[in-house]
């Protein structure tokens, strides 16, 4: 019986690995958002100028400071990088607010489990009702 020329034969590990790449490219983003969301409160440009102009260039502290305004770039730029390539296969509008929402969560969860900052249930919620509307677009979106 020649099936291949009635259905088309198709590897579906091989799909499936397609179909999930620009997910985890995009998940991977939102990560890098939010580490770089924190690398913010580390930047301090006018203590970088001043670490320049009362040190010698290589000393340490000069060297802090140029290493936080490093990783500030890095984690803006692959976190970039990242949304760009999940967005080749993902629809922009869906990206987007995927990307938003991730972010916004982990930023949330940082804040709740490792800075300490108090919540109350009402946020775990509005976060629940988050992580409903990302899963509702991903399964609503055209394939």
């Amino acid at each position: 019986m020649r099936s291949s020329i009635y259905m088309p034969m198709v590897d579906f590990r091989t799909s499936t690995r397609l179909m999930l790449k620009p997910w985890i490219y995009l998940l991977l983003a939102s990560g890098l958002e939010a580490a770089w969301t924190y690398s913010l409160r580390k930047l301090n440009i006018s203590a970088l100028k001043t670490a320049i102009v009362e040190n010698p260039l290589f000393s340490a502290a000069v060297g802090i400071e140029f290493g936080y305004l490093m990783t500030y770039l890095a984690l803006g730029g692959a976190n970039i990088y990242f949304l760009s390539l999940s967005m080749k296969s993902i629809p922009m509008t869906i990206a987007i607010a995927t990307w938003t929402s991730v972010s916004l969560i982990l930023i949330k969860m940082c804040d709740i489990f490792i800075l300490k900052n108090p919540t109350n249930i009402y946020e775990f919620f509005f976060l629940a009702l988050i992580i409903v509307g990302i899963v509702g677009l991903k399964y609503s979106a055209p394939a």
